[in-house]
């Protein structure tokens, strides 16, 4: 198995059933895996912030690292593979109050407020989700199966 790392504000999209995207650190970043069974294309996003307004130029250059900028993109990268929304299985993992015990930044929270309403108006379900809390999260894509497995606080791999 081919294992492609997702880093911090990346998106990694496969159509090869040999492949498994993963991504690591999801504190209140999130990850949104995709995935669309009948031609097995996947994809796996791991964005930082919720809107690209508060820097542009960053944006142009790195826009997985927006969840405005960094969702079209990795549903139009599936797209160009071969998927289609209708069949796509989305799922998300992450949006975790880390380092902010009182909740002053809720940087964690305004990520998942921002997916949803990008969601909503784009008419995409949610089929999974493992959010929020106060715990890092792991997330695994495979190609071949299309199972999206996250690492919970238990440090156990549980399908999403």
């Amino acid at each position: 198995m081919n294992q492609i790392v997702v880093g911090i504000s990346d998106l990694k999209v496969s159509g090869n059933i040999g492949d498994m995207l993963i991504t690591y650190a999801l504190g209140s970043c999130i990850g949104v895996a995709v995935y669309d069974p009948g031609v097995k294309v996947g994809g796996l996003l791991h964005f930082m912030l919720p809107d690209s307004s508060i820097d542009c130029n960053k944006a142009q250059k790195n826009p997985a690292m927006f969840a405005n900028t960094g969702i079209p993109l990795l549903f139009k990268s599936c797209y160009k593979m071969g998927a289609e929304k209708k069949r796509m299985i989305v799922k998300i993992a992450g949006g975790a109050s880390i380092m902010d015990d009182i909740n002053y930044f809720r940087i964690g929270q305004k990520n998942i407020t921002a997916l949803r309403k990008i969601f909503w108006r784009n008419g995409v379900i949610i089929d999974g989700e493992d959010i929020g809390e106060n715990h890092n999260r792991t997330v695994k894509l495979h190609i071949s199966t299309g199972k999206i497995l996250v690492k919970n606080s238990a440090n156990v791999f549980e399908e999403l």
